[in-house]
This record gives C-alpha cells, sequence and structure tokens, in this order.
C-alpha cells in the first residue's frame, strides 16, 4: 500500500496543498491514505507526519512530492527514512531533486546512501568547528557553555523565596525573570541550594545553606 505525505509552510491560505494532492493522486495514492501539515519544515510538531509514520507498516511505501516536504533539514531526513527502512517500508520522492530517490530500487537506495553520506560529512564538520572553537576559547582564558541566568542576588531571593509556604513558584520566577526549570535547578522546594547554586556563590558543599532564611529565623525568635 501506498501513503502520501504532504505539507506547506503557511496556514494562511497564501499556500495550497493542491498540487502535491494532484501529483500524489496521480501516482495512485488513494485520498484516504494521504496526510498533511500546515506547518514550518522546521516545527517538531507535525501531527500529521506522526499520524502518517505511525500508520505505514512493512511492505508499504510512503511517497512525497518534493524532499524538502518531509524532513526539517538533511539529518532530520536521513534519520526518518532510516526509520522507514528499518521497518521494511519504501520511501520514494516523486519530483524536485531528490526524485531519483526510491528506497524500493537498487539505484535509488544508492542515491539515498549518498545523502546519507553527506549528513554524516556535516555531522563531522560541525562536530570539529565546535572542538576547535572550544579550544581556541580555552587558549583565550575562556570557557564554552551558557553563562547563568541567575545571580547571586537572584539566588538569595529564590532561596528566602521558596523557604515561605506561601509563595507562588510561578510568580516568583516571573519576578526575577527565569523559568522553573532553573529555579528548580538552584533551589530546592524548601529553599536549600543545590550544587549549581553553591558553585555560582562560590561556597563549599558543607557551608551553610541556609543563608538569609536561617538568619531571619534567628532574628524573629531572638
Amino acid at each position: 500500500m501506498q501513503l502520501g505525505y504532504m505539507r506547506v509552510s503557511k496556514a494562511d491560505g497564501s499556500q495550497t496543498l493542491d498540487l502535491q494532492r494532484d501529483a500524489l493522486l496521480a501516482a495512485g495514492i488513494k485520498a484516504n491514505h494521504l496526510y498533511e501539515d500546515l506547518a514550518s519544515g522546521r516545527r517538531d510538531d507535525r501531527p500529521g507526519l506522526a499520524a502518517c509514520m505511525k500508520a505505514v507498516r512493512e511492505g508499504d511505501i510512503l511517497v512525497v512530492w518534493k524532499l524538502d516536504r518531509l524532513g526539517r533539514d538533511l539529518r532530520h531526513l536521513v534519520n526518518t527514512v532510516h526509520d522507514l527502512v528499518e521497518r521494511g517500508v519504501g520511501f520514494k520522492v516523486l519530483t524536485g531533486h531528490g526524485s531519483s530517490i526510491d528506497t524500493t530500487t537498487a539505484g535509488g537506495k544508492l542515491v539515498f546512501g549518498i545523502f546519507a553520506a553527506l549528513a554524516e560529512f556535516e555531522r563531522e564538520l560541525i562536530s570539529e568547528r565546535t572542538r576547535a572553537g572550544l579550544a581556541s576559547a580555552r587558549a583565550r582564558g575562556r570557557r564554552g557553555g551558557r553563562k547563568f541566568k541567575m545571580t547571586p542576588a537572584k539566588v538569595r531571593l529564590a532561596q528566602v523565596g521558596m523557604a515561605n509556604r506561601d509563595t507562588k513558584v510561578d510568580q516568583l520566577c516571573g519576578e526575577l525573570g527565569i523559568t522553573r526549570q532553573t529555579l528548580y535547578r538552584f533551589v530546592s522546594p524548601e529553599g536549600e541550594l543545590r550544587n549549581d547554586a553553591k558553585r555560582l556563590l562560590g561556597i563549599g558543599s558543607t557551608a551553610d545553606t541556609s543563608g538569609p532564611v536561617r538568619k531571619q529565623e534567628e532574628e524573629e525568635t531572638a
């Protein structure tokens, strides 16, 4: 059985699926075996593609109008088609630069193998450039990685806030300009400092982590 997948980037009516649908129907695919998305190819959440990948079975063939209708980029495309091949599903492109790809034929498999090799080459280049960039930065006394969104002042405010049971986490995050994930990365729900917070504050693991919270309690009970 053949299944078809089609996609346009805009859902505002400025682009239509008519050309792709006509081509897929002309290739012998039944209308009830067509899947579609109205979304950018770079988006991960494409329900039409997800449903199509779930529907295909061993011995089926997935057909697209052009190669760029399927993958976000070369790497995603190669991984998707590899997944299909491992499941015993064929992949075929009707037109465009990838029209020679048909994994149900020997020639089509060879062409796709070239695409896979190019994707691997691209990964190696990116990895090599990243390593070279980090080495160059270290040689200049800089270290790679993101800078902390938290500051020492924010950590202490988060610590006091989380120690207060009446604090609303979302409101605290909004005031500090951070996400919940960042908050819990630095401070526990009980207001204790985590390792990232200790590193940011420059304190050891055996240091007093209650900070201003404990001082405040001592003043109140004095």
